[in-house]
């Protein structure tokens, strides 16, 4: 009997396997060149005996929403991810797309506490049902490793874990720490961390960890927890003592997982958290790195694993790990906080925990489907193609010698864990190994609302100025007829729709559009002489389904070596129109999505001649006898093409 005749949440019976390996951000060209090579030689086995094709990605080509893809069978249209930034129309206000986290609303306020009524809650902000759900309903039994876009992760009967979107214990997506008595260092806030300045007395440091916003005191101040670090006076070396644990590091060394528990309210009010030090340097200055305060998977603070227990057994069977989404902390060495060889030993201590889980699941699978998640191709990747890319304005040659085979290691790790799955494949399994997106350079940024400015799209209030700093700051909305938000979005400045719409709806706004993708087509760098934009979407043609309509209405497709400049993301104003990109975060693929396909690998042969993410979660439930869910628009990849679709 077929599962999908069988009754709901029946014990499945079947010995079909399904062994998926996600690996956010492998490159068909890079795959392909390090296969030639003889670098990896698996994947090369693997594409010899089954097949190898191009995958395509989301429109936009970003993970978040290619990723949700892949989980729903059905494009932004259908899930509602747009980006990793979205806005209220009505406020403006930007938020974080696939999650949403919030402290209790109402409290009874005694003296300086603040005593909450109810609980927080954080809430999913994907729509669409997960494939995992539907084989849960036939009673197909799966695991899911981190896969992004599941946090919370929803309700399911198998495992899962939470992956990219889970934030750090502070409510972040990731907020490290950097403790300095060098007066040269600024102190305050950077992007993705915060500079603490502390003094040396007597060779000793005394300074506070920063924990989760107490919700419990009045104003919701962040809580703190005390930490001292006694400086041996003539080695570079120096002891840390947290809430009873001691320790020693050197100079250049890491500690391990850290436990920390902030006092919320006396007495019964305790969160759990866990953190990694750092020394960068002892003498003549102090220079303590703290890692963003993960939640203990032991005792999490916020769900993040199904059942909720799941993740204090692979702590029980592999050792802590990080739990926050983005685990590798491209903030600290873009702000210079880290260098190239210290960032790389943290990254390496991510892929480290996921490979240590890995050997401790997969060798458990027997039945149904396993999908693991790995990361580190596309973070190490963003940081480091400057260094293997003599084309590149962040091109070093000193630290190309040193670390210009860096992303190659990385490949080269993912290829020892699929050696580890090919030999468990037999006659039952079918095998996907799949990236979300490709990759390319990025040696120039677009900042698409100084370009919307200097073309009269965007007013701004008389008298005031360009901000280069503040999103949407003095912008005259009754003269404003579109703006840029995220990475690839445009939005038409829509009468009804936006707070101060100005532009009706229909033809005027088709018209708008119309001559806005004439233009943003046009445009040209001159000291490259190409161009910087090669295709420019239109929402109602790119998505279907329910909330087509709630994104941006045009998705702008940068060339390769072009992508939006970081300010213009969250819509301001820097002074010039493209300008190189001189941050370490030197790759990317949020671009023209036919420009950076992903990958796509079976030990079957693929029958579909342009698969695509959305064809993913189809596949799947076909692989077990399940017919695609309503609203997912494609099909299995080992399915040939029928009626002029794919």
């Amino acid at each position: 009997m077929l599962p999908s005749c069988r009754s709901e949440r029946a014990e499945w019976q079947g010995q079909q396997r399904v062994i998926i390996l996600g690996i956010d951000g492998m490159d068909p060209q890079l795959l392909r060149q390090f296969m030639r090579e003889g670098k990896m030689p698996n994947f090369a086995k693997l594409a010899a005996d089954g097949d190898f094709r191009e995958l395509t990605t989301s429109i936009p080509p970003q993970s978040p929403v290619a990723w949700s893809n892949l989980i729903t069978g059905m494009n932004a249209g259908g899930h509602g991810i747009f980006d990793f930034i979205h806005r209220d129309p009505k406020t403006l206000e930007l938020y974080f797309s696939a999650s949403k986290v919030e402290g209790p609303r109402h409290a009874i306020h005694l003296g300086n506490w603040a005593i909450p009524l109810g609980g927080g809650s954080a809430e999913q902000l994907r729509k669409g049902e997960a494939f995992w759900q539907i084989l849960d309903r036939h009673g197909i039994p799966n695991t899911i490793f981190r896969i992004p876009s599941n946090f919370p992760p929803v309700s399911a009967q198998g495992e899962t874990l939470s992956g990219m979107g889970t934030p750090d214990l502070r409510g972040t997506y990731g907020t490290f720490s950097f403790y300095t008595d060098d007066p040269a260092t600024a102190a305050g806030a950077v992007e993705g961390g915060q500079i603490i300045p502390v003094q040396v007395q007597n060779s000793r440091v005394v300074a506070n960890l920063i924990g989760p916003d107490n919700t419990f005191k009045r104003g919701a101040p962040p809580a703190t927890e005390s930490f001292t670090v006694s400086l041996d006076p003539l080695e570079a070396a120096a002891k840390i003592s947290v809430q009873g644990h001691d320790f020693v590091l050197r100079e250049g060394e890491w500690s391990g997982w850290t436990p920390v528990q902030f006092q919320l309210i006396p007495f019964f009010g305790n969160v759990k958290g866990m953190c990694r030090f750092y020394l960068k340097q002892a003498h003549p200055r102090f220079q303590l790195y703290v890692s963003p305060i993960n939640m203990d998977p032991a005792d999490p603070a916020l769900p993040i694993s199904t059942p909720s227990n799941y993740s204090q057994l692979l702590t029980d069977e592999a050792g802590e790990f990080h739990t926050q989404g983005i685990a590798e902390d491209t903030k600290a060495l873009s702000d210079g906080m880290l260098d190239d060889n210290e960032y790389l030993q943290q990254a390496r201590t991510v892929l480290a925990e996921h490979r240590r889980i890995f050997d401790a699941e997969f060798p458990k699978f027997n039945r149904g489907l396993f999908f693991f998640y790995f990361s580190s191709l596309d973070l190490n990747s963003h940081m480091f193609w400057r260094l293997m890319d003599a084309k590149h304005p962040e091109y070093d040659a000193a630290l190309a010698a040193q670390n210009g085979s860096a992303i190659e290691g990385f490949y080269r790790q993912i290829d020892q864990v699929l050696g580890e799955v090919l030999p468990k494949v037999d006659s039952h399994t079918t095998l996907l190994v799949l990236s979300d997106h490709g990759f390319a350079p990025y040696y120039r940024s677009f900042n698409l609302n100084t370009w919307l400015l200097n073309n009269g799209y965007i007013r701004l209030k008389d008298g005031a100025i360009a901000d280069s700093d503040e999103p949407l700051t003095n912008v005259d909305w009754s003269q404003t007829r579109a703006y840029g938000i995220g990475l690839n979005g445009l939005y038409i400045n829509l009468r009804g729709r936006e707070k101060n719409g100005v532009v009706e709806p229909g033809t005027a706004a088709d018209a708008l559009m119309n001559e806005i993708h004439g233009k943003l087509l046009a445009v040209k760098d001159a000291k490259a002489n190409l161009p910087v934009i090669t295709r420019v979407d239109f929402a109602s043609e790119a998505y279907q389904g329910p909330y087509a309509r709630s994104g941006p209405d045009m998705l702008v497709g940068y060339n390769r070596g072009y992508r939006a400049g970081w300010k213009t993301i969250l819509g301001s104003f820097p002074p010039d129109e493209l300008e190189d990109n001189t941050n370490p975060w030197s790759g990317d693929h949020c671009m023209d999505y036919t420009l950076v396909p992903g990958v796509l690998l079976s030990n079957r042969k693929i029958d579909a001649t342009t698969p695509a993410l959305t064809d993913i979660a189809p596949t799947i439930l076909s692989e077990f006898g399940i017919a695609k869910a309503q609203g997912m628009i494609g099909q299995s990849v080992f399915q040939r093409a029928t009626n002029g679709s794919r």
